[in-house]
Order: C-alpha cells, then sequence, then structure tokens
C-alpha cells in the first residue's frame, strides 16, 4: 500500500540518449546514459536537494520528474498516480501541481513578453481566469515574490537577475502547485540576491506547504534548504541521506570529496579541514565505467568495485534512512584525504 504521506516517487528512472551520426541516413552510433536507474520518495512539505559535478544528470532527472523528457524505463509516481507514459492531454491537470523553477533567469523568460503575460499564461492555459480577473491574480502573485506590481506591462530586460527569478517563481507559483522542481535557481545570481530568493523559497513553502526538489552546485546552499540530500554520480546516486547527516558523516568517498571542497564561513573550521583532491578527469555517460562508477577515481577502489555494482542500501551502522552505494564506505575517523593525495 502506498505511503499517503509521499508525494513523489521515482522506480527505476532512466533516461538514455542516443547519439546519430550520418549526413542522409542517420544512424545511432552510442547512447548517452544521463539517468541511469534512480529511484527515491519526496514526502509532502520536505526539501530534498540534488548536488553532483556538472554532467551527472540532475537537470535531466529534474526534466524526468516535471515529464519534460519521456522516460527510457523506470516510473514516475505522483501524489500516488503513475504519470510515466500519460499523454500530453492527461498530463496537463497534472502540470498544475508540478512546477518547474529554471536556472537561467535571462533565458527561461520570452524577452518579447510583457511580465504580467509571462505570469498569467498559466491561468490562462488551465482556463483559470482571464480579463481584469486574471491580472489582479498576477499583480497579487507579483507583490507576493517582491515585485512592484505597477510593473506588470514591462518587458524581461527592465528587470535585473533577481528580479528576473522572483518573474519565475511568481510563474510557477500561479496555479498553486504541491511540488516545485527547482533546477539550480540561484547559480546565476551574485551572494546577496541568492539569499534573497533562498529565503523567498523558505517564506512561500512555509505559508503555502510546498514541496521542493532543490538542485545545486553550492552545497552550502543545499545544506541550508534541504531536509534530505541526495549525492549523483554519473546518471546514479552515490548517496542519501538527512542533510545533517549526511554533511556530518559522509559515507561515500565521493561524497567525502564534495564536501571537502564546500566553502565553510568559519576560517578556523577551514584551516583543520582535509581537502581531498581526486584524480582523474570524470568518465564519459556514453560510456561508464562498469562496476561503481566512481571506481576509476576513488582512493579506496578496491578489485571489487571494477566489477560489481553497489546497492544503494543502509549500512549497519548508518540510520535505515542513510542510505550509501558503496562496497567500501568511509569509516569515522578516516583520512582519506591523504589516500586521495590531498592536502591538509
Amino acid at each position: 500500500m502506498d505511503d499517503p504521506d509521499v508525494l513523489l516517487r521515482l522506480s527505476g528512472v532512466v533516461k538514455h540518449f542516443p547519439i546519430r551520426q550520418g549526413i542522409v541516413v542517420k544512424r545511432q552510433t552510442g547512447t548517452v546514459r544521463a539517468v541511469d536507474g534512480v529511484s527515491l520518495e519526496v514526502r509532502r512539505g520536505e526539501t530534498l536537494g540534488i548536488v553532483g559535478e556538472t554532467g551527472c544528470g540532475k537537470s535531466t532527472l529534474a526534466r524526468c520528474i516535471t515529464r519534460l523528457h519521456p522516460l527510457t524505463a523506470g516510473t514516475v509516481t505522483f501524489d500516488g498516480q503513475d504519470i510515466s507514459t500519460l499523454s500530453r492531454r492527461r498530463m496537463r491537470p497534472v502540470r498544475r501541481e508540478i512546477q518547474m523553477i529554471f536556472q537561467d533567469p535571462y533565458g527561461s523568460l520570452n524577452p518579447r513578453r510583457r511580465v504580467g503575460s509571462i505570469i498569467g499564461d498559466p491561468f490562462a492555459i488551465h482556463g483559470l481566469a482571464d480579463g481584469l480577473d486574471r491580472r489582479r491574480k498576477v499583480q497579487e502573485l507579483m507583490e507576493l515574490v517582491g515585485l512592484n506590481p505597477e510593473h506588470y506591462n514591462r518587458f524581461p530586460a527592465d528587470f535585473s537577475g533577481g528580479q528576473r527569478q522572483r518573474i519565475g517563481v511568481a510563474r510557477a507559483l500561479a496555479v498553486r502547485p504541491k511540488l516545485i522542481v527547482c533546477d539550480e535557481p540561484v547559480s546565476a545570481l551574485d551572494v546577496s540576491i541568492q539569499a534573497q530568493i533562498i529565503n523567498l523559497l523558505e517564506s512561500l513553502q512555509d505559508e503555502f506547504g510546498l514541496t521542493y526538489v532543490f538542485i545545486a552546485h553550492d552545497l552550502s546552499v543545499v545544506e541550508h534548504v534541504s531536509d534530505r540530500v541526495a549525492v549523483m554520480y554519473l546518471g546514479k546516486f552515490a548517496e542519501l541521506a538527512e542533510a545533517d547527516e549526511l554533511y556530518g558523516h559522509p559515507r561515500h568517498p565521493y561524497s567525502a570529496a564534495l564536501l571537502s571542497a564546500a566553502s565553510v564561513p568559519d576560517p578556523d573550521r577551514a584551516d583543520r579541514r582535509e581537502r581531498i583532491i581526486l584524480t582523474g578527469d570524470v568518465p564519459s555517460p556514453v560510456d561508464p565505467p562498469s562496476g561503481c562508477r566512481f571506481h576509476p577515481r576513488c582512493p579506496k577502489a578496491q578489485d571489487r568495485c571494477a566489477t560489481d555494482e553497489p546497492a544503494l542500501v543502509p549500512l549497519e551502522s548508518d540510520p535505515p534512512a542513510h542510505l550509501t552505494a558503496c562496497h567500501f564506505p568511509v569509516q569515522a575517523g578516516e583520512n582519506l584525504a591523504r589516500a586521495a593525495g590531498g592536502t591538509t
């Protein structure tokens, strides 16, 4: 029986992109394995953070959740309904419940359309309001996200980067969704503006009971906003745990390496931290390594890692909600930096 507290469930989600070559006749010559078997649950009202290096599949996973990409395999269940194969017509009412905030506040808004029309599109598409009623609702949304309602008729070029991202937030909120997927919503903004947008998202979550999937490169931002955090590497999850647990006791060597590179506001703590320097390049998702995909760069790798793929499961000494995909996890007090050739 499904848990009613689970809003979103992914089961074995796979998204592969074919590589085709040829001028007249296109032939498939390879496959980009962008997302390769991801399973997770997101509970109502929580924020799940997803972190990882560029190209690990975070944004592709976001588009699979919102059905902007069709799945290669697996299922996406939202609010008890399997939406994996719904047609565009049957997907329309579901889109009212799942919205997305895109990474680029400059590229995600049509520069030729006025802000009032951009924010009002969801009302028009779903037949929720028109005329003066739509204008009133749009201006209420603009005020809610900290924009001047009198700027209804301005174009995106008249706004700063932070204001444009607020426009994107207002557009996502228009139909009062249950889930908002935030795909690096602050990466293109200045630090001071990032804080404003993060605080806005948190206050809106409290006010409307929103559930977030929050994708970002900035580990300190993810730690601040997330209840749980998933670490992604080459299309798979390496670790998934409560934010405090993962940041305090990372068990996967890749998680430990990522966290060792994160900015720390306390200079004394930063000086004491051991920096883990990984060797080698990130493998191509066209031809990922066998076994554990991290093993070519892992300072703890052994022969088994190259042949046996580790399952994402709780370790004996960890809480049940702390999942790690590693044959030889990081132990408490272990100096992984020295093994990896890093510096203290």
